[in-house]
């Protein structure tokens, strides 16, 4: 076999196949040389992709559409039921102008002061960053360099952050913004949402709020002040700083003169304009009930320029008599909250505290706090729906085994209690016990049924005795549903109108029965007139119920009477125990208080005018005689002027109740005095024929047989 010389090509290889390395292995192709045009054929992909996610990035992060849209809230007038405004909330804005419909001076104005060259860059203008850069290095005075689209990109779509990166992506957008609109539309969207001072967005809304004219018909002098705003609004505004506002002016004036659009004369003899603040804000910004309800509006409205009127179900009479009740409360050092709905949910009245302007914690709607012994009410309403009567007995004796041993107030204990006397006397031990024996799962299902939703453990027998922190409005909503047997009820502050009876028959709520419910009505109303609830007795049907968590930290009254369901939360804002309040004692006063006023006081009847040619008027018309007082057990009770005075001891002090019972009442008591008075007469005439007889039977006796 012939060797191969050096050099020589190996016959068995194939064409082009390379001749092995040493050790048998063939050689590693040649790799090509990359040249020019592939490095600049893969630099235009990388860009092409970078330009791809770029834009994808902006439309994601910055659409077009949202210039359109309002950079701030549009302002909402909250009405009471009656039409009367009570707040308004949010920014002052108008619908956007139209460039080709302004004057040319308004146009000049801002494009003069802001960016002289708004038509010939492209969004971003190297000129004006760096005199804005040798202005700042040079100076004390910072200057910007942004440009009107740079403006709109900042304020529309980025945070006010300082940082490169926002400038970076500030310039992006601006380039974004110069290639897909006209320089008119940019400069549309930017007057349309540019900031002006005093809650004020828009140039239509500015020329409105500080001179009660349209942007179309402003004139140059109003223009200049308006395109001096911008810079710094809230420092310049002609409201606040007239005359910064006018030192502006001047800069604006020469502006235009140094870009044409104004000669040096007409500069000079440019008056400043006077303010016409007619459409200013005298309303409060938020209330207790305004800031429960504008969340909601917020939520369900639209963005758009459109200011909105809305009608509330807030009832002014109403307002004024809570915010009365709890300034006359007597608080101290401690805080309270009232809230008063109609049994269908309309909230008609809220205090969230005693200040709003010292403190908007809405504590009616925000804290949320034991409810104490006014959640027995679910524990009683689930025994009455399981079969139990107001009169069945349920032991009272004290708990003696067991982890949870709840105490009954000032030690009151009995064997066995009716659960009637139970619920008004405020039992503890025996409302634990009914928890127990009609089932923990129900009684929180029916809670849950009634609209609460405070967290409940079942097996913790504390629940029954209200430890489940939850708000007073939605509390109060549950005994709402007691008030109007329907339920679950929720609280809301527009009035809806009502189901018709298919859908009350398909999506309707829930109701109790008739005996369930007239039992528990009776269980309520025996708590005002003779439980713990006494202290809110109206002297007409009203029920309700008493709560005071542990240690004193959360006193409540809550409960109904007509159309009103009212609940009443006192306690301290960092959860201490009160000093001697029970849910008996303020609270219920509270609450009587408000329901008088609700009720509103009788006018007094109109004297008769003397009428000389009239009939005369008996003037010897005997006065009606007082009612001698009425033993009522230890208590006495007595009439006078329309009033029933009620007088007992407690513990050796002498107690005196005063009702007012009006004048209804004070007429039926001068008939009831004549009648008494006719009575007495004719028992103290039986008395003597009666002692004549007994004196003429004894006589006959002592004369013994004839």
């Amino acid at each position: 076999m012939n060797e191969l010389r050096p050099g020589d090509r190996d016959p068995h290889l194939s064409p082009g196949a390379l001749p092995p390395h040493e050790g048998g292995e063939p050689a590693p192709l040649p790799v090509p040389a990359r040249g020019k045009w592939w490095w600049l054929k893969r630099s235009l992909q990388a860009m092409l992709l970078l330009f791809a996610l770029l834009i994808a990035w902006l439309a994601l992060t910055a659409p077009l559409s949202k210039s359109l849209e309002p950079i701030a809230p549009p302002q909402i007038t909250l009405l009471a039921a009656d039409g009367t405004p009570f707040a308004r909330n949010g920014a002052i804005v108008d619908k956007p102008v139209k460039a080709a419909e302004l004057p040319p001076h308004v146009k000049q104005a801002f494009i003069a002061i802001e960016d002289r060259r708004f038509y010939s860059h492209w969004g971003v203008d190297p000129r004006s960053i760096a005199r804005a850069v040798a202005s700042n290095i040079t100076s004390s005075r910072t200057q910007g360099g942004s440009t009107i689209t740079q403006q709109l990109a900042k304020f529309t779509f980025l945070t006010p952050e300082r940082s490169l990166t926002r400038k970076a992506r500030e310039a992006l957008i601006a380039f974004w913004l110069e290639a897909w609109l006209s320089k008119d539309e940019i400069l549309e969207r930017y007057l349309s949402n540019a900031y002006f001072g005093d809650n004020t967005y828009g140039l239509r809304a500015a020329s409105l709020h500080y001179f009660y004219r349209q942007p179309e018909k402003l004139t140059p002098a109003q223009a200049a002040m308006l395109a001096g705003l911008v810079q710094a609004p809230t420092r310049l505004a002609p409201t606040r700083n007239y005359a910064a506002a006018k030192k502006r002016m001047e800069l604006v004036k020469a502006a235009m003169v140094a870009e044409g659009y104004l000669t040096a004369s007409a500069a000079a003899g440019m008056p400043y304009p006077q303010l016409d603040l007619r459409n200013r804000n005298d309303l409060p910004s938020g209330t207790y009930f305004a800031d429960w309800v504008l969340p909601q509006i917020r939520a369900e409205n639209e963005s758009g320029y459109a200011r909105e009127t809305l009608r509330t179900t807030l009832d002014t009479r109403l307002q004024r008599a809570a915010r009365n009740a709890i300034a006359r409360a007597g608080l101290g050092q401690a805080q309270a909250a009232l809230v008063a709905m109609r049994p269908s949910g309309e909230v008609v009245a809220m205090v969230g505290g005693r200040d709003y302007a010292a403190s908007p914690f809405n504590r009616a709607t925000q804290a949320r706090r034991q409810p104490g012994s006014t959640f027995k009410l679910f524990v009683y309403l689930a025994a009455l729906k399981n079969g139990w009567k107001p009169d069945d007995r349920i032991d009272n004796r004290p708990i003696l085994t067991g982890g949870y041993r709840p105490k009954n107030y000032a030690d009151r204990y009995s064997d066995t209690i009716t659960l009637r006397d139970a619920f008004a006397t405020s039992s503890n031990v025996a409302t634990v016990r009914l928890f127990s024996q009609v089932g923990d799962l129900k009684v929180i299902a029916l809670a849950r049924a009634m609209g609460v939703t405070a967290p409940m453990d079942p097996g913790d027998p504390s629940v029954a005795l209200g430890t489940s922190g939850m708000t007073l409005l939605e509390l109060t909503a549950a005994y709402a549903g007691v008030a109007g047997n329907s339920y679950p009820v929720k609280p809301r502050a527009f009035p809806v109108e009502e189901q018709g009876w298919f859908e009350r028959l398909v999506f309707g709520p829930s109701r109790f029965s008739g005996q369930v419910h007239e039992d528990i009505e009776t269980m309520l109303r025996r708590t005002v007139e003779a439980g713990t609830g006494r202290a809110a007795a109206l002297g007409r049907p009203a029920f309700g119920k008493t709560g005071t968590s542990q240690d004193n930290r959360d006193a409540l009254f809550v409960g109904y009477s007509g159309d009103l369901v009212v609940g009443v939360w006192v306690g301290n804002d960092d959860n201490t125990p009160l000093q001697g309040v029970t849910g008996g004692g303020l609270p219920a006063k509270i609450w009587r208080d408000f329901m008088r006023s609700a009720r509103g006081a009788q006018p007094a009847p109109a004297r008769p005018q003397p009428n000389p040619s009239g009939p005369v008027e008996p003037l010897d018309a005997p006065e009606a005689l007082p009612i001698p007082e009425i033993p009522l057990g230890d208590a006495r009770v007595r009439f006078e002027n329309g009033r029933a005075v009620i007088s007992t001891q407690v513990g050796g002090t002498p107690v005196g109740v005063d009702i007012d019972l009006g004048n209804e009442a004070a007429e039926a008591q001068r008939r009831a005095a004549a009648a008494l008075r006719e009575a007495s007469a004719r028992t103290s005439e039986a008395a003597r024929e009666t002692q004549r007889r007994i004196e003429a039977e004894a006589n006959r006796r002592a004369q013994g047989p004839g």
